[in-house]
């Protein structure tokens, strides 16, 4: 490995330090009511964001919130050494994309048949932190 290759690599190795993230592959809910929520914690603060999916009406919120817990545990398998609460996690990045649909045939009058599709995503979650120094 050449010298550029490899200082890049390290660069890139760093940046990566304070960032954790977790995926959740083939959600059987649909790509829109699951960014209603994602959008409504994109940015904030991980003890905000908590907040918000847990008194959130929303079935997609269940999930987005075990997903965070997800994410903050792979934060503290990384950092073993760092805290939680000093860190200052938010969310940096969430990202809801869509999956495989499965089709489905709905009986319709007169001979006729209507197509069902039932939608699922998958959701990709980014945690940065902002390490303060006290």
């Amino acid at each position: 490995m050449g010298l550029r290759k490899r200082q890049s690599a390290e660069k890139i190795k760093e940046a990566k330090k304070d960032i954790a993230f977790a995926k959740l592959n083939n959600c059987p809910t649909s790509p829109r009511k699951m960014r209603i929520v994602a959008d409504s914690v994109r940015g904030k603060n991980v003890d905000m964001a908590l907040t918000i999916l847990k008194f959130s009406q929303k079935e997609a919120s269940n999930k987005l919130e075990k997903l965070l817990m997800s994410a903050i545990a792979n934060w503290q398998a990384k950092n073993e050494d760092a805290d939680v609460e000093q860190a200052n996690l938010f969310v940096k990045e969430i990202r809801v994309d869509s999956a495989a649909m499965l089709k489905r045939l709905r009986p319709a009058p007169q001979g006729r048949a209507h197509r069902i599709r039932k939608r699922s995503n998958h959701v990709t979650l980014v945690l940065g932190s902002k390490i303060i120094d006290s």
